[in-house]
């Protein structure tokens, strides 16, 4: 299959979130944000860990209190994945999570306070070593630069992304990165483009509120596939109304289809019509939902009839084109013997899946063996 990525990367700086790097050449990094209260502890957990199976690289959590930082001491001693606090106007509450170990601030220099609760909250993040976050959104501007510009425009963005910039700036503070994020999809990606161009630091893209499940995946697969395809952007979270582990899966979804990151079965299916052989709705849904688990990158190709079957089978690690009673079945490539059953095809396709996993996670080993020998 066509895989060839001829993305440049804008250049940019690198930040560390933990142990996820962020710009330079580190690959794009996927983020998520916890929608539990986070005092409670077991439930935020418990979500957490979800997405951390699902291969999430950052997780957000919102600290609106005292008591939400607390209950953040034990939240990060529960899982490995970096963390980072967002938080707004209380500066002390950065104070505190910073000791407690998180990876990254999410704030907004300009609303934490006075110029020295500012430099409080930066020379801690110097002290830990801890980056910042700059988070602008179209909603949520200041008043002088909403009334300067009338409405969000991507200049009343950036502005304000700047003047946070400028703050950290005067404070000797350049471990950071910068989100411009609307829900409006052209005018984010235009706010990204004008900041590209004014700052070396990484850029945390995103479609905010971008809605529920299909809507929201679609301008986000718009906003950020046109921002990444011209080689903006360095980590981004995909902003549903919907469980988190739906942001992880289509975030992975568009770096997947930009050939950028891969992870996970790549599924190639027919959308059906009257030539199909066997349910391939039914069969792709339930194989998505079977196989969340594996991480090893693979094209699989369930076609229901042998027009476009045959040809995308041999371009896919695995492959199937519907016939009747049985289906074709192809590896590599290459048709197989063997036929697969169209009334058990759902339970023989994930069993050949998985045992494919296995050969291939053998050669991984074995030849990272013999490289390291």
């Amino acid at each position: 299959m066509y895989k060839v990525s001829f993305i440049k990367r804008r250049k940019s700086t690198q930040i560390h979130v933990g142990s996820v790097p962020i710009g330079g050449t580190a690959p794009i990094s996927v983020q998520s944000m916890t929608n539990t209260c986070t005092t409670d502890i077991d439930a935020t957990v418990r979500q957490i860990k979800l997405l951390e199976r699902l291969g999430v690289d950052i997780v957000r959590i919102s600290i609106p209190s005292m008591d939400a930082a607390e209950a953040f001491k034990l939240i990060k001693q529960q899982v490995d994945v970096p963390l980072v606090a967002d938080i707004h106007f209380d500066y002390r509450i950065a104070l505190k999570v910073a000791k407690y170990g998180v990876n990254c601030l999410r704030i907004n220099p300009g609303n934490i306070g006075s110029k020295e609760r500012v430099r409080q909250v930066v020379d801690c993040a110097k002290y830990y070593n801890i980056p910042i976050r700059i988070g602008v959104n179209s909603g949520s501007l200041e008043k002088d630069i909403q009334e300067k510009y009338g409405k969000p425009t991507p200049a009343a963005l950036v502005e304000s992304a700047m003047r946070h910039v400028n703050i950290l700036d005067k404070l000797n503070f350049n471990s950071f990165k910068v989100s411009v994020k609307s829900s409006n999809v052209l005018l984010a990606v235009d706010s990204y483009r004008l900041l590209s161009k004014k700052i070396d630091q990484p850029l945390h893209l995103g479609i905010t509120e971008a809605g529920g499940v299909r809507s929201g995946s679609v301008k986000s697969a718009i906003g950020l596939g046109i921002l990444l395809s011209e080689g903006i952007g360095d980590t981004l979270r995909v902003s549903l109304a919907a469980d988190p582990v739906e942001d992880v899966k289509v975030g992975f979804d568009i770096l997947k289809s930009l050939h950028i990151r891969s992870r996970g079965i790549n599924f190639i299916a027919c959308p059906t019509c009257s030539r199909q052989e066997f349910d391939v709705i039914s069969t792709v849904h339930a194989l998505e939902k079977r196989l969340e688990d594996i991480i090893m990158p693979m094209d699989v190709s369930i076609i229901g009839c042998v027009v476009n079957g045959l040809g995308e089978a041999k371009v896919s690690t695995l492959g199937v084109a519907g016939a009747r009673n049985k289906s074709s079945f192809y590896e590599d490539g290459m048709r197989q013997k063997e036929r697969i059953d169209n009334n058990n095809i759902i339970d023989q396709l994930e069993a050949k899946i998985r045992a494919k996993v296995m050969i291939l996670d053998q050669n991984n080993y074995t030849e990272a063996n013999q490289i390291e020998t």
